[in-house]
């Protein structure tokens, strides 16, 4: 299906910008063009001294389905869409740690896969009460390996080991006990405004001081770890069980080894 329009809407109000996955159509799944397009809008917003806060949302009833398997299989000049896929989402992930600002996580919906990255990455999360989460790779041959990067700080060892292991997901309160989203609210847009009314109060300096402090460790990390999660990514993707279950999950199958 090809989408002429934009994949992320960025707007810009009383010094918020919010910043919407619009891609309906695969439930806002990490195609190249989108994380293209996200990664200019929070450099934009990132450099712009009239924005003090970045809300990431979505539209639907999906923040994010993870990578487009559909996307993923397009080769490009002979370039490894594996490597640029695992590439361009460490890229995003480190953009929304290393903003200047503070990012508000706005999640009214599921979350999957290599969307657990980006809600894992930013600051502070508000999450609706139906909103679920799943780290599903291991049923697809793969594993949460640049997601890893932000999942792994932010939730307890033992929660973080039963989603990879079993591809399991999550409800809202159990994201919230297990340390991946920070508050569940029933008015998920009252609960953001009272995040950007405190932020407002605080100045850009001191955000900007406190968010390296808070993110210090998990960018060391980071930055240790990247190419080693790259490489895993990448292998993986080529191997023959991934292959399969990939094939199995776009032909709407069991794979092999679950039949």
């Amino acid at each position: 299906m090809t989408v002429t329009g934009p994949l992320v809407r960025a707007e810009r109000a009383g010094g918020i910008a919010t910043l919407t996955l619009d891609s309906p159509h695969n439930r806002n799944a990490l195609s190249e063009r989108l994380v293209d397009e996200l990664l200019a809008s929070f450099a934009v917003a990132a450099q712009d001294d009239a924005v003090r806060t970045i809300v990431l949302t979505h539209t639907g009833g999906t923040f994010c389905a993870g990578a487009d398997l559909v996307d993923a299989s397009v080769t490009d000049g002979g370039v490894d869409p594996a490597r640029r896929r695992a590439e361009q989402t460490t890229q995003l992930m480190h953009s929304i740690l290393r903003a200047p600002k503070p990012v508000i996580g706005r999640i009214n919906g599921h979350v999957r896969a290599g969307g657990m990255g980006l809600v894992a990455a930013c600051d502070i999360v508000v999450a609706g009460r139906n909103s679920t989460y799943g780290l599903t790779e291991s049923r697809l041959g793969l594993a949460a390996s640049v997601i890893s990067l932000t999942v792994l700080p932010r939730m307890t060892s033992r929660a973080a080991s039963h989603m990879m292991l079993t591809g399991s997901t999550i409800s809202a309160e159990e994201a919230l006990t297990n340390g991946l989203v920070t508050e569940v609210a029933e008015e998920v847009d009252t609960a953001v405004d009272t995040l950007c009314a405190a932020f407002a109060t605080c100045s850009p300096q001191g955000l900007r001081e406190s968010k390296q402090l808070v993110n210090y460790e998990i960018l060391a990390e980071f930055e240790r770890s990247t190419d080693r999660v790259i490489e895993q990514s990448v292998q993986l993707f080529h191997s023959v069980e991934a292959g399969e279950g990939m094939a199995a999950f776009l032909e709407k199958r069991r794979p092999w080894w679950a039949e």
